[in-house]
């Protein structure tokens, strides 16, 4: 499989194209059951849950991809954005069966939406991250943070128009310190493109796979260095 691209379609299909042992990294964040979001009052913007709805972001996926994921990685080195429903099964799959490491990540946001109706505040996401034995994890002071502390990144949002984009900066943190230069990131539901983007930028190599056509169109338009506001300008 061609590297340095994004390609269109099914990663339950076209993870079996990857050779075996041939990933150096996973970076990813999959779709994932957006858990009584309108009920608590956070989509009270339709638009917004439009953009979920239409966008298949508040469906689930099926967890058996997580063995083509130990298959394609010459050893586990996974980056995992998650619920905290999922957190259960990915320590079950792979600590628990596979005897890895791992590290909780937590993205807070200092500006959630101000929605309670019953429930907590949506101010953080999980991203778990599993390394087994070998593996070299190398963060240094300023990339070794488990607590990112930011406002919603809505200036993404509104250039890339993807409505669970991740920051930058912290998927780039993620890459430098789990990868080296020249290394091959894969991520199999790459959405707006930030975790290809970070390996580009970081001087790594990088397979994306997105279904919507929508994203991988705003994802490889943004590896090119275009905004929404130019794409839709053409």
């Amino acid at each position: 499989m061609e590297t340095d691209k994004i390609y269109l379609g099914d990663a339950n299909k076209l993870i079996k194209d990857i050779q075996d042992k041939s990933i150096d990294l996973i970076v990813t964040d999959p779709p994932y059951e957006i858990y009584g979001l309108h009920a608590a009052g956070i989509c009270k913007d339709r638009h917004y849950l439009k953009q979920l709805q239409d966008g298949k972001l508040g469906s689930s996926f099926d967890m058996s991809i997580l063995n083509e994921f130990v298959r394609v990685m010459k050893k586990i080195n996974l980056y995992i954005w998650c619920n905290k429903e999922q957190i259960y099964d990915y320590l079950t799959f792979f600590v628990k069966e596979r005897g890895c490491n791992f590290e909780t990540i937590i993205w807070a946001k200092d500006n959630p939406p101000p929605f309670l109706n019953g429930h907590y505040l949506k101010d953080k996401e999980y991203c778990l991250y599993f390394w087994e034995q070998g593996v070299k994890v190398h963060p240094r002071f300023s990339t070794g943070k488990t607590v990112y502390v930011t406002p919603l990144n809505m200036e993404d949002k509104k250039k890339y128009a993807h409505p669970t984009i991740k920051p930058l900066n912290i998927v780039e943190n993620m890459v430098e310190n789990s990868s080296n230069e020249d290394e091959l990131v894969l991520d199999p539901f790459s959405g707006s493109g930030t975790s290809c983007v970070a390996a580009k930028e970081l001087g790594r190599h990088y397979i994306g796979f997105e279904i919507e056509p929508k994203w991988w169109k705003i994802s490889v338009d943004r590896l090119n260095g275009a905004t929404k506001k130019e794409m839709d300008a053409g």
